[in-house]
């Protein structure tokens, strides 16, 4: 049983996973306060395309990035603590994921002012790391590995 902790009966790569998920969130948090936190000068620092999208961008889209990275790092939290309740903050940050981005790319520029590769690539693989913490948390449940 080399591939299994023993004592838990949950394979080893479950807690790899499990890490990496709460180093991603982490710095999905970092991001957001950074982001938050930008002086005016830093701001006007920004390429004029990436000004012009938040400047375009809803008041409310910077809760649902809040509500995207908090919960996941929740979520991650939970996964480490094997606890079934890490889904649910999975859930939620992958509809934060959606409603931030989601918002961003149909009511901005976004598109025609930086691009469709460099716009959307990134957000995308947000979205892919989200929705396979989802379908992670819930292969865990689904195996006994969290409850």
């Amino acid at each position: 049983m080399a591939t299994t902790i023993e004592s838990k009966g949950v394979p080893t790569w479950f807690w790899a996973v499990a890490v990496l998920a709460l180093l991603w969130e982490a710095m999905g948090c970092w991001m957001y306060v950074q982001q938050m936190s930008m002086s005016a000068e830093a701001f006007a620092a920004l390429p004029q395309a990436q000004q012009d999208v938040w400047n375009q961008s809803p008041g409310w889209v910077p809760a649902a990035y809040a509500v995207a990275v908090w919960s996941g790092l929740a979520g991650a939290v939970g996964l480490l603590l094997r606890k079934a309740w890490c889904r649910a903050f999975f859930v939620l940050s992958l509809l934060g994921i959606v409603v931030q981005f989601g918002t961003v790319f149909l009511m901005t520029d976004i598109l025609a002012s930086m691009g469709p590769a460099q716009a959307a690539g990134f957000p995308i693989f947000i979205f892919i790391v989200g929705a396979f913490l989802v379908w992670f948390s819930g292969l865990a449940a689904k195996r006994g590995w969290i409850a």
